[in-house]
């Protein structure tokens, strides 16, 4: 990737890190970019079991937009249409991607941040993160699939909270509006955020890709086709369930093969 989004790959977990720390992990319009880009790659790779999107450092997840672009790649109305074509698109690859997400995020996380955040399936945050997206005071409208991300995992009445009165969570109130899933000590965000991972990457990943796309169907509507339903049980006829089925009987671990 590029010098500012890094993928590591840590076995069966792929690590994504927004690299921009002396700027809060800002995030450049080649940033969004990148983060679109490696988002679909690992999507593609059969390999991976969990992907983990972090912030570098501890100091934020990330900071939004970096707003020193904003004269140059967002002065006028075409330049935001191509700007958030490319953001658009970092979103849809984020929401999209067929493996589970985890958030791992210390400090802040505002603006382009939390609706990153918003995207993952599992936000995990430290005591001291700050939720929040200041649109009001930028003069500028939180994109409308963005907006609709806020809304899902928090509701509308906060989301209006943060785009109306520009309001700020802390961790604990984050925790109780869904803002995100999980709040520890600050210094245990980036091992529970690993462990998580890792307890999903145990679990079976046709399943879990399984799961994570249905999720997203229904949050889309609640009704399905009787093709949707029947495909509910596709999993019996996997390896992975005689698998999970045989260790199971013989209270042993199950090491599934993703067949």
């Amino acid at each position: 990737m590029g010098d500012k989004v890094r993928v590591e790959r840590d076995g069966d977990i792929a690590i994504v890190s927004l690299d921009n720390p002396e700027r809060l992990n800002a995030l450049t319009l080649s940033m969004w970019r990148e983060l679109g880009v490696a988002m679909e790659a690992l999507s593609d790779e059969g390999s991976v079991r969990c992907v983990v999107l972090r912030g570098a450092g501890t100091q934020a997840f990330a900071a939004g937009a970096d707003i020193n672009e904003f004269a140059t790649c967002r002065a006028n109305r075409e330049q935001a249409r191509a700007y958030a074509e490319v953001t658009t698109a970092a979103m849809t690859a984020i929401e999209q991607c067929r493996h589970p997400v985890v958030a791992m995020i210390h400090g802040v996380c505002v603006g382009g941040g939390l609706e990153i955040a918003s995207l993952c399936d599992i936000r995990i945050c430290g005591e001291s993160s700050r939720f929040g997206a200041p649109v009001g005071r930028l003069g500028l409208t939180m994109s409308y699939g963005e907006l609709a991300a806020l809304i899902r995992v928090a509701g509308r009445s906060v989301a209006m909270e943060i785009v109306l009165e520009g309001r700020i969570f802390d961790a604990p109130a984050s925790l109780a509006n869904g803002i995100v899933s999980r709040v520890v000590a600050d210094s245990e965000v980036e091992v529970e955020a690993i462990s998580t991972a890792r307890r999903i990457a145990h679990g079976a990943p046709l399943v879990a890709r399984w799961h994570k796309h249905a999720a997203n169907r229904l949050m889309c509507s609640p009704e399905l086709s009787s093709f949707e339903i029947e495909s509910a049980l596709d999993c019996f006829d996997t390896e992975d369930f005689r698998i999970g089925a045989e260790a199971f009987s013989a209270k042993q671990k199950p090491i599934f093969k993703g067949k």
